[in-house]
């Protein structure tokens, strides 16, 4: 299970925001995210908010939670509605877990359509759906593309047997290439994730598990250093010895490897840790979170931010349902970021985008040279960028993307 919930304050039961979320609504771009919190079984290095048929309980039904989730779709409508927030279609969708594809299609369907009447799509919404290598079929993937869906993430993770048992990762990485082609024959973009600094991964089965995933000529790849989380089986084997954890100039060496096999096969950089093929290929769900705008979460453990306001649901599917279905709003806790967080917040996140942050926009004036002095010293910065007053991370700057933001936030 997921660790506890963050501080704030109580949310309230009618869902209500105050009048500054609606500031400036009509120029920001709105998405929806869905949380599918189901999985056949726990990966040891997960801390998400799922749960497998075991953990799950009585009091939760799986195959009745699109409606719930429909419920609290048409539920943030009015909250919107009453907050006098821009009515905006929806630009993207993203159904994320979890394992979403373990839902039928028909299930996953029903949540694109309840976004559709709740909110409208905009012309070529992008719709991802995430999914593991063993959970479609190309019947499922076929259906999902009649739904609306535009894009699926495969949860690759790696190629290389050892490391996918250490990760409890179930998929056989032969698959891979077959589900690609599947999602492909019907007209779905396609996106790998993978994962290094797994124990016991050499610098060549993450050379193998790269080669594998760009011979499937995917659009988008994102390639994530491991993280051991307390309270996984993963960082319980770590603290017992079983195996070691994740070394940092490893993961550094890893990470130069991967952007040097990743762009040489034509992706391109558009965020520390992602690659898309064009421009168009990258996520954009994604980038509306690193560039502040708006979007609601819906599910168990979901969060949501609109205009500077940010919330959280409760965790468990059984008193999410309860929630939703007595017509109260699901969340937990929420916080109003004042001006100095949502500053932190554009300079932690923008500084990560190939596009750059503007010094300006962020808040930071004065001299280029003399802001960004010690980062351009360092090579951390690109020099051309810098110039314009812009800051774009240098590969050596995106393992470093912390120390650059300290430097810019004394």
């Amino acid at each position: 299970m997921a660790g506890p919930p963050p501080d704030g304050e109580p949310a309230p039961l009618d869902g209500s925001l105050p009048a500054s979320a609606a500031r400036g609504s009509a120029e920001r771009a709105f998405g929806v995210y869905l949380h599918v919190p189901f999985c056949a079984v726990r990966c040891g290095y997960c801390d998400f908010n799922t749960y497998t048929a075991k953990e799950l309980g009585g009091g939760a039904s799986q195959a009745a939670y699109a409606g719930t989730a429909v419920q609290e779709l048409s539920f943030a409508a009015g909250v919107l509605d009453r907050a006098g927030v821009a009515s905006r279609r929806v630009s993207t969708v993203f159904i994320g877990g979890g394992t979403p594809t373990l839902l039928p299609a028909g299930d996953l369907a029903l949540l694109i359509a309840g976004v559709r009447d709740s909110f409208g799509l905009v012309d070529g919404a992008e719709v991802t759906v995430e999914a593991n290598p063993d959970s479609v079929t190309p019947d499922s993937l076929a259906a999902l593309a009649t739904a609306g869906v535009t894009r699926v993430s495969f949860g690759m993770q790696s190629q290389v047997r050892h490391v996918l048992a250490v990760l409890d990762r179930t998929h056989d990485p032969k698959r891979i290439p077959d589900v690609v082609r599947w999602a492909r024959d019907v007209g779905l973009s396609v996106s790998l994730d993978l994962i290094y600094g797994t124990p016991g991964e050499s610098l060549d089965d993450w050379r193998a598990s790269l080669e594998a995933a760009l011979a499937c000529e995917p659009d988008h790849l994102s390639a994530y250093a491991l993280v051991v989380e307390d309270g996984t089986r993963l960082a319980a084997r770590v603290r017992r010895g079983e195996v070691k954890a994740p070394d940092d100039d490893d993961e550094a060496d890893k990470y130069e490897l991967a952007d040097e096999l990743i762009s040489a096969a034509g992706l391109t950089w558009y965020e520390v840790s992602n690659w898309a093929r064009t421009p168009a290929d990258a996520c954009q769900h994604n980038l509306a979170y690193w560039r502040g705008d708006d979007w609601w979460g819906v599910g168990p453990g979901a969060h949501s931010h609109v205009g500077g306001v940010r919330w959280w649901n409760v965790r468990h599917p059984s008193t999410y349902a309860a929630r939703v279905e007595a017509g109260q709003s699901p969340a937990q806790g929420r916080e109003v970021l004042d001006a100095d967080a949502r500053q932190l917040e554009e300079v932690l996140l923008r500084s990560r985008l190939r596009e750059g942050l503007p010094l300006k926009d962020a808040g930071l004036h004065g001299e280029p040279g003399i802001v960004l002095g010690e980062v351009l010293a360092r090579g951390l910065v690109e020099p051309e960028p810098a110039e314009r007053g812009t800051v774009v991370l240098t590969r050596q700057g995106r393992l470093l993307a912390d120390a650059v933001v300290r430097a810019l936030l004394p």
